[in-house]
């Protein structure tokens, strides 16, 4: 088994994993950049977790909790009719490319949150719920991009959003499979090394029509951030 803290408040554990595929304690406290913040709920911070560790190591994690995603998202659609259309297969073209997208990527900078991109990652999601909409673009018609930068300018960001899930280890694995996406975009966003994003706001939010929608806001600045360990 292999243990992961996201707080001291409670521990999770994860079975079938092999000792050559341990997270250790020191790579979960390096990981945990957001686990001393106030402004994020439990999944939030687990977001940005499961994200660092990422980019720690992809290849240990596509052979670890990505399993487990995927173990567990096959067992829960078996109940449906067209399971063998829903079901994510060791051959699907997104699951391979994907480990070939691991497999360099080693420590790497780390996501480290920002409360006031936090916020704007909120109000985005707030709007897609009290609207119903499932897009970048806002209500009001601004881009992504328009909102960040009022708070933000000049610097290099993206944007990624997630539907259906609320639970952390959900919405970063659907994210970094990226199926039916095929330009990868939240994929390289959570492995992004050319434009050097390292600030994250996520937030959580129910949504009328898909249940919960994830707004996770990237920029690129500088960091001045004590990791928690």
């Amino acid at each position: 088994m292999y243990r992961f803290i996201l707080t001291g408040i409670f521990i999770l554990f994860f079975a079938s994993i092999s000792k050559s595929q341990q997270w250790t304690d020191a790579e979960i406290r390096k990981a945990n950049t957001a686990g001393a913040v106030s402004y994020l709920s439990e999944e939030e911070k687990g977001v940005i977790l499961y994200m660092n560790l990422i980019r720690l190591d992809g290849q240990k994690f596509y052979y670890t909790f990505l399993e487990d995603y995927i173990n567990q998202y096959n067992a829960n659609v078996k109940q449906y009719r067209n399971y063998d259309e829903l079901k994510i297969t060791r051959t699907n073209s997104y699951y391979t490319s994907l480990l070939k997208h691991l497999q360099g990527v080693k420590n790497l900078p780390l996501f480290f949150p920002d409360d006031k991109l936090t916020a704007l990652s909120k109000g985005h999601a707030v709007d897609l719920n009290r609207n119903n909409l499932a897009s970048h673009e806002s209500s009001n018609g601004d881009q992504f991009s328009k909102r960040l930068s009022k708070y933000f300018p000049n610097k290099s960001m993206s944007e990624n959003i997630d539907f259906g899930y609320s639970k952390s280890l959900d919405i970063v694995c659907h994210l970094l499979l990226d199926c039916g996406v095929p330009s990868l975009g939240h994929r390289f966003n959570i492995i992004d090394q050319k434009n050097k994003l390292n600030t994250v706001g996520v937030s959580i939010q129910p949504h009328p029509s898909y249940n919960y929608c994830t707004v996770i806001d990237f920029v690129s600045q500088p960091i001045f951030h004590t990791n928690n360990r």
